[in-house]
């Protein structure tokens, strides 16, 4: 005869009730967050006689290839390679200027303090006002604003102080120890540097260049008034808002969207592989 054995939670482990309560509270944050986009995402697969609303006429593509159209809506493409340059030379020079602060700040100078509030300051003035007055501040010295100047120094006011700010985090719970015994070894600082440090701070270092490459691709207020003739992709997005209402608002917009999830999902693949990595070599020392 078989015999079932049955076994029960003890009712120090059960969950309380409150467990189910925040649960449900994040699954509607997550559905206000995420809802939005996958509304979008469906509504961009429209038919060709759907329109901006449910319910869906049909399934088809026909308005991501109108986006690739010449003639038929705005110049996407090109905007769209303008904010992938802008937002690899942001990344890039965020992930410098952060490096170097985080290194430098590790022990107290003179003008520390001032020149940190003075590096995150920008984040508690609005954005409008600050990308007003680097144009105001280019039309006085009489230059013409453009992309990799007015605009990119802009975007570093934006991106620059959450680099700062990851860094600072990084570097914190960073082990100088490890330094250290590079140097009893005979280490130069410059092999220290590069063997040592680099490589022990590389996965907050590409998390810095992610952040600040998704910040720089979507930003609109800094860069409207310090960008010159040339539109970059969400200038361009805004733009079309009040000019055109088809689906091809909503492929556009899972286009760009998916680039960004794209973007963190690379990332966050990267430094897991390096993290395993690290593991192993760890494990065989």
């Amino acid at each position: 005869m078989a015999t079932h054995v049955v076994s029960y939670r003890p009712l120090s482990e059960r969950r309380p009730w409150t467990f189910y309560v925040l649960g449900g509270l994040f699954f509607g944050f997550l559905l206000f967050l995420y809802g939005p986009m996958f509304v979008i995402y469906l509504l961009s697969f429209q038919g060709e006689n759907g329109g901006v609303t449910f319910p869906m006429v049909g399934v088809s593509t026909i308005w991501f290839e109108d986006i690739f159209k010449r003639g038929q809506m705005a110049d996407i493409p090109v905007s769209f390679g303008r904010s992938m340059r802008l937002a690899l030379v942001v990344a890039s020079l965020t992930v410098v200027f952060s490096v170097a602060a985080g290194l430098a700040f590790r022990r107290r100078f003179p003008g520390s303090g001032v020149i940190f509030y003075l590096a995150v300051a920008s984040l508690v003035m609005p954005s409008l006002l600050v990308g007003f007055g680097i144009g105001l501040g280019f039309q006085f010295l009489g230059l013409q604003p453009s992309l990799f100047t007015s605009a990119l120094g802009a975007q570093l006011t934006w991106t620059l102080p959450f680099g700062l700010f990851a860094m600072f985090a990084v570097v914190n719970r960073f082990n100088r120890a490890w330094e250290e015994a590079a140097r009893d070894l005979g280490a130069s600082s410059w092999q220290v540097l590069r063997h040592i440090t680099i490589p022990i701070l590389l996965p907050g270092i590409i998390g810095v260049a992610m952040g600040a490459f998704t910040l720089s691709y979507d930003e609109y207020a800094r860069t409207t008034l310090t960008i010159g003739p040339k539109n970059t992709l969400p200038l361009e997005l805004y733009a079309l808002i009040s000019s055109a209402t088809s689906p091809t608002l909503f492929a556009i917009g899972t286009i760009t969207t998916s680039v960004s999830f794209v973007a963190i999902i690379v990332t966050l693949l990267v430094v897991a592989h390096m993290q395993r990595r690290r593991g192993r070599t760890t494990a065989k020392a």
